[in-house]
């Protein structure tokens, strides 16, 4: 059996910002080929933890390993795909195509010649028919509907042929069918391409069926093993600080 090193591996991880604690004593795994969720309430650092996953923001304390080597000294950043917060919310003026768009993130692909090559362009029209927006490849971004951008971004994502897709709340702003609709494609790609996936979400409720683990984050971090344990008006209380009520939805058809 090969041993394959977690996708990210945290130690004791803590940040201070304005001397105030945002994250203390955060310790995890994500393993390849795991589905993991990350819920908390606002201001609970689930964003924050997800920056420094990316070494976009720097810990107060703590380490970080990427695929078993020290963040410090990791290099393949093209091997993890990230869709920020608000992703949808594109400048409707925004003069690119949808393949212009999606070409956008294999770019850290190029050879020193800075030409497509064959590999390229296939790993680029992959991600397309991937997500579904290979139609849709000449119209304007701007043109698109929510749902449709949500798309169009993370085929940007996945062109660049990641082991990990992390994705931050990418639900703003999008209708309920198209939010079935997505979940349904990233259900595809963790088992039908073993893409390691990290979603941060407030939609629990239509996740608990297909996610392996849920963090729950607030300050500190919590593993729940079983998702739909913590799908109670205690545990979501206890979590977010108020009486909660959860209402069921279901998206398998």
């Amino acid at each position: 059996m090969t041993f394959e090193p977690a996708v990210f591996e945290v130690e004791h991880l803590e940040l201070i910002a304005g001397g105030q604690p945002i994250l203390k004593e955060v310790s995890f795994k994500v393993l390849q080929g795991e589905y993991c969720a990350v819920i908390g309430p606002n201001g609970g650092g689930k964003t924050t933890l997800m920056r420094l996953l990316l070494g976009l923001q720097k810990p107060t304390a703590g380490t970080i390993r990427l695929f078993g080597e020290a963040q410090a000294r990791f290099r393949h950043w093209d091997r993890i795909g990230y869709v920020p917060q608000q992703v949808t919310q594109t400048d409707r003026l925004f003069p690119g195509t949808v393949e212009e768009i999606v070409s956008m993130g294999r770019i850290s692909k190029l050879g020193w010649s800075k030409r497509w090559r064959k590999e390229d362009l296939r790993q680029i029209e992959g991600a397309m028919a991937r997500m579904e927006v290979l139609d849709l490849r000449h119209r304007l971004i701007g043109e698109l509907s929510g749902g449709q951008r949500q798309r169009v971004m993370i085929a940007r994502a996945l062109a660049s042929d990641p082991k990990v897709l992390i994705l931050d709340e990418p639900n703003t702003g999008v209708d309920q069918p198209s939010q079935q609709r997505f979940y349904a494609l990233l259900r595809q790609l963790n088992r039908e391409s073993h893409l390691t996936i990290l979603f941060v979400t407030h939609d629990v409720g239509v996740i608990a069926d297909d996610i392996g683990r849920l963090f729950t984050v607030n300050q500190t971090l919590s593993t729940c093993n079983d998702p739909k344990a913590l799908m109670s008006c205690e545990g979501m209380s206890e979590l977010y600080g108020i009486d909660a009520h959860l209402l069921s939805q279901h998206h398998r058809h």
